[in-house]
C-alpha cells in the first residue's frame, strides 16, 4: 500500500483510542466504527477521493464484456494502438440490448428457479423486415447537404462540419451488468477506465488528507440518531463534518500554478495565415 494511503484499521484503531468512556460515543464497538468508516470511504469516493482504475477486458462471443466486479461508473472506454494510445469508443444508447421471455417446447414461458419471475435470453434481432425509412432516420440526407464540393475525384465536406467520430460504439448494459458493442465492431479486447468502489477492497484505504475528514464522518454519523445526544451536539458534529470534508476537497483537488499556465497558454498558437 503506498505511503500516502492509510489503511481502515488503522483508522478504526485511531478513532477509538481518541474516544473518552464518557463521550457521547464512549460506548461504541470496532465494527460499528468499521461500518460507519467503510460507509464513508464509499460517499467520498464518488467526490473528493474518486479513484479511477484501468483495466483490459476480452470481448465475449456476443459483443458484450462484463463490467469490473467493483465498477461503479465509467470514465473511458476504448482500445489500446500499437503506439499505446487508448482511441475512445462513443457511447450509442440507440444500441438494443433487449431480451425476450424463454419458451419451452410448448411455447410456455419458463422459471426455472422458481422466482415468480419467468427466464430470459438474449434477443438482438430486429422487430421488422428491413431496416426502418431512410426519411425517418437523423442524418440521411448528410451527403446532399455537407459533402458538397469535389476535389481530386473525392467529395469534401464544409469546413467546421462534423466531429464526435468514434473508433466504435458502445451502451452500457447496468440491466445485466455489461458493456454491449455495436455488433460489426471486430474488437476482441477493450479497456474502461472506471469509478470503483474502494469500500469493497479486501483492505480499504483512505489518502491522508482526507484521514480527518473520515473520522469526523464517523463521529457524526454515530451520534446523529442518539436520542441521548443534545441537538446542538449533533449540529456541531455536522458542521465539523463538512468543515472537514471542504478541507479534504480543496487539497485533493487543488492545481498548481504551471497547470493554469498551461492551460492558459493553450489558447494563444501562432500559425500561418494565406
Amino acid at each position: 500500500m503506498a505511503r500516502n494511503f492509510i489503511p481502515i484499521d488503522q483508522i478504526v484503531n485511531d478513532f477509538a483510542l481518541s474516544v473518552d468512556i464518557d463521550d457521547y460515543v464512549g460506548h461504541i464497538s470496532d465494527n460499528t466504527i468499521r461500518t460507519l468508516a467503510l460507509r464513508g470511504i464509499r460517499e467520498m469516493g464518488f467526490d473528493i477521493l474518486k479513484t479511477v482504475s484501468s483495466i483490459k477486458l476480452p470481448v465475449a462471443s456476443n459483443s458484450t464484456v462484463d463490467l469490473p466486479d467493483d465498477y461503479v461508473d465509467w470514465v473511458k472506454i476504448g482500445v489500446v494502438g500499437e503506439n499505446g494510445i487508448v482511441y475512445a469508443l462513443g457511447e450509442n444508447k440507440n444500441l438494443n440490448y433487449s431480451q425476450t421471455y424463454l419458451t419451452d417446447a410448448f411455447g410456455n414461458n419458463v422459471d426455472s428457479d422458481n422466482d415468480g419471475v419467468y427466464d430470459r435470453v438474449d434477443s438482438k434481432s430486429a422487430t421488422a423486415s428491413g431496416s426502418p425509412s431512410v426519411e425517418l432516420i437523423d442524418g440521411a440526407f448528410d451527403s446532399y447537404i455537407f459533402r458538397n464540393y469535389a476535389l481530386d475525384g473525392s467529395y469534401g465536406a464544409l469546413y467546421g462540419v462534423g466531429g464526435g467520430h468514434m473508433y466504435g460504439d458502445f451502451r452500457v448494459n447496468l440491466d445485466q451488468n455489461r458493456i454491449e458493442l455495436s455488433t460489426n465492431s471486430g474488437i476482441t479486447e477493450v479497456v474502461i477506465e472506471y469509478v470503483r468502489d474502494e469500500a469493497r477492497s479486501a483492505n480499504p484505504s483512505v489518502h491522508v488528507y482526507a484521514e480527518q475528514a473520515l473520522m469526523a464522518y464517523v463521529y457524526y454519523k454515530a451520534v446523529e440518531r442518539k436520542s441521548s445526544v443534545p441537538a446542538n451536539e449533533k449540529a456541531r458534529a455536522r458542521s465539523e463534518y463538512y468543515n472537514e470534508y471542504r478541507k479534504a476537497n480543496a487539497r485533493m483537488n487543488s492545481i498548481t500554478k504551471d497547470e493554469i499556465l498551461r492551460t492558459i497558454r493553450k489558447n494563444f498558437k501562432q500559425s500561418p495565415k494565406f
